[in-house]
């Protein structure tokens, strides 16, 4: 391990180790490296550190892959870890902490035993044998599922196995995305398949809503191990079925026929066998072009369709327009497979810089009823429009349509995405407000499928077009050509009371924003800056000063005997704390034995960086005061006889410390027990805490006039060029 990693797991700076390589005789000398780079051997390092009486801040995601990384590349240790991770996740954490005390011999057999025990296979999986070499690492994975839940120490596991495959264009679907699209299939889905499953992400959406039997295949070994493994801890009692293999080659289950398809296939795909299957029988509508391998991938989904079985599939936006596909798309719509396309804002999902859209199928039946339009949904347009949760201008100005939707997205400042396999992170999908998404494109696909023929469309949001009026020269079916809100649509009388009232809703918050950022009397400090003696938050919680409740990943499910999800408990978010927004989803993959409940009060902290430190932490008001603990938020309960929160929230999420706390590049893990504060008296931390707070209120004061100033150029902007509002007299124009 390099000098980087020491300063890690001991939580001090690169500095404190170079002092301790100079001052102490005892320090291990490198054990390989070079003299300008040396490495170090971790066992002896760990030796040192506890003989100093230094303990691990390490997360236990980061000590995982450090003892993966150290037994060197090629070694296969983490494909033959897998059902171990899944047989682990069935004991309890006293089981687990027991287990990892053992002596290095008994371990090993105990870990094979275990492992042995799992009743499915994992696919691919190497034999359940491990060397007296694997002893760290096995150890390091019973702390990472005791400690962070066994859906990490998957992640973890598959990111290894990706890194040293070097497999390009890995990522995973959102969870958010993915409940969104298992949505969206019709209740009472029993069997579905993922012919390009990936993480498995879609499959355990599925599980989520109801469905039993689960089918998947990927084309690389890892990504079927890593189903394999989600589905047993998400869906115990799910039938499942994980091959690997391409599913346009070498389909594993060519004589099944489900009830739905869920798919987020590979893109701009030019080897996926054009030419080989140029005769296959799935091309019902058409051969697909050699540089359409999209269309392939929805043929071959709607093939394994049962008639009237449906496909939701995540789907670049070019192919709503390309011209190479336009006779496919046409059969599509002429034959009535195609009943809905959603587009949604671009860094959602990866590729981050495009919106990606999704559509939706159903196999037609044979003497079924004639379908007669396709639903389109603008969910790209709703995140343009400005996330304030007030209404935009099409919203309020269109006579008489209604919002189904419900409220909308607010803007949170910074939006940006992470996904490979890693955890999402709260720059982007994480950060975005799937739950207001989710809820306005299932209402109008309700609205839609309930009564397609008296479905009232909604101008600027969705709307439900001929069949006819598609099948043009170009066959595009982009959502923002068809759903966009014309002059017709518009009440110029509604547009101008909408501009009044947002004048009057900036001038207020204009007037609040000054009160906020008035000077208070800031005064120096001094000559030079305060100097102070400073505490980790380790050391504050080895003291009682306050408790830390780790970030619960995505997915994470309780232990032996989960509860049910605890469907009608708010859940506050990451994004909730970039934003400053209250809790804004429900509880939907949390466990009543493994949710942590929020109390006013408590020091939220981000667990995944990005956004700026700014939004980093929060302390939790009487609005917050229920909620659950969302994935990747770190919570931090102090003594209030000890610590005023708003002083620790203020220090602890300022940029050099949240900077000297993270570890990783792309995605930046902040280990909260590496975070430092002040040692000050309760009295001079409320100072400090009461400016902090002030702080906070200025940055929300900045963001709600920002929105409004935004939402009401939008809607100046909207009223002008639609010809709805006339520009005001100005002495100019009267003399004219």
């Amino acid at each position: 391990m390099t000098a980087a990693e020491i300063s890690r797991i001991a939580g001090v700076t690169r500095a404190t180790v170079s002092n301790w390589r100079r001052r102490h005789d005892d320090f291990p000398a490198p054990s390989a490296g070079t003299e300008t780079s040396p490495l170090y051997d971790l066992p002896a390092v760990q030796a040192w550190l506890r003989g100093r009486g230094h303990t691990s801040t390490a997360s236990p995601t980061e000590e995982l892959r450090t003892a993966l990384r150290l037994l060197g590349p090629g070694s296969g240790v983490a494909a033959r870890l897998f059902p171990l991770v899944a047989a682990a996740s069935r004991r309890t954490p006293e089981e687990l902490a027991e287990l990892a005390a053992l002596h290095d011999d008994q371990l090993i057999a105990r870990a094979e035993k275990t492992a042995g025990e799992l009743p499915v296979a994992v696919p691919e999986a190497e034999p359940f044998r491990y060397g007296p070499d694997d002893a760290g690492v096995l150890r390091a994975l019973l702390g990472c599922v005791r400690e962070a839940g066994a859906q990490a120490a998957v992640d973890v596991l598959a990111e290894r196995e990706l890194d040293e495959s070097a497999a390009s264009g890995v990522y995973q679907t959102p969870e958010g995305l993915a409940l969104l699209m298992a949505r969206l299939l019709p209740a009472g889905t029993a069997r579905v398949l993922d012919p390009a499953c990936g993480s498995g992400t879609l499959l355990a959406a599925a599980a989520r809503q109801g469905a039993q039997e689960l089918y998947g295949q990927d084309s690389l070994p890892v990504q079927g191990r890593r189903t394999a493994v989600r589905l047993l801890l998400a869906a115990p009692e799910a039938e499942t079925a994980i091959r690997v293999g391409d599913s346009l080659r070498a389909d594993a289950f060519p004589d099944v026929t489900v009830d739905a398809v869920l798919c987020n296939p590979p893109f701009g795909d030019r080897d996926w066998g054009h030419d080989e299957l140029a005769y296959d029988p799935r091309w019902a509508y058409g051969l697909p072009p050699r540089f359409e391998s999209e269309l392939a991938w929805v043929q071959h989904a709607l093939a394994h369709l049962e008639p009237g079985g449906h496909a939701v599939m995540l789907l670049p936006p070019a192919l709503a327009f390309r011209s190479s596909g336009r006779r496919i798309r046409a059969e599509l719509i002429r034959s009535g497979a195609l009943r809905a396309v959603v587009s949604l804002p671009a860094r959602a999902a990866y590729p981050l810089h495009i919106g990606l859209q999704i559509w939706v199928f159903q196999r037609p039946e044979p003497g079924g009823t004639d379908r007669t339009t396709v639903l389109f949904v603008d969910g790209e347009g709703e995140q343009r429009d400005g996330a304030t949760g007030t209404p935009s201008a099409t919203d309020t100005a269109t006579a008489g349509a209604g919002t189904r939707g419900g409220s909308r997205p607010r803007r949170s400042g910074s939006s940006s995405s992470s996904a490979s396999s890693a955890p999402t992170s709260s720059a982007s999908a994480s950060s975005f407000d799937w739950a207001g998404l989710t809820d306005r494109v299932l209402a109008q696909w309700a609205a839609f499928t309930t009564a397609p023929d008296t479905y009232a469309d909604e101008p600027g949001v969705a709307r439900a077009v001929p069949l006819v009026d598609l099948l043009d020269d170009v066959v595009d079916v982009t959502p923002a050509r068809h759903v966009r809100a014309t002059a017709a649509d518009i009440d110029p009388a509604a547009l101008s009371r909408r501009v009044h009232d947002l004048h009057e809703q900036l001038a207020e918050q204009v007037a609040a924003l000054a009160a906020a950022s008035a000077s208070g009397g800031w005064q120096p400090s001094g000559p030079s800056a305060r100097e102070w003696r400073t505490a980790t938050v380790s050391d504050l919680a080895r003291g009682g000063a306050l408790t830390v409740q780790r970030a619960t990943p995505s997915g994470t499910r309780g232990s032996k005997g989960s509860a049910a999800p605890t469907m009608d408990r708010p859940v506050l978010t990451a994004s909730d704390i970039s934003a400053g927004n209250p809790p804004s989803t429900r509880a939907v993959d949390l466990h009543t034995d493994a949710a942590q409940a929020v109390a006013a009060g408590d020091v939220l902290v981000r667990a995944l960086g990005g956004g700026g430190a700014a939004t980093m932490t929060r302390v939790a008001d009487e609005q917050d005061a229920g909620a659950l603990l969302g994935p990747h938020i770190h919570l931090l309960r102090p003594d209030p006889a000890r610590l005023d929160p708003w002083f620790l929230a203020g220090f602890l999420g300022a940029e050099d410390n949240i900077a000297s706390a993270s570890t990783g590049s792309t995605h930046v893990h902040v280990t909260p027990g590496r975070l430092r504060v002040p040692l000050l008296p309760l009295e001079e931390q409320r100072r400090y805490g009461e400016a902090f707070r002030r702080m906070y209120e200025l940055r929300a004061a900045v963001r709600r006039t920002a929105d409004l100033a935004a939402d009401t150029a939008a809607t100046l902007t909207t009223g002008l060029t639609a010809g709805v509002l006339l520009p005001p007299d100005t002495p100019g124009s009267r003399s004219a």
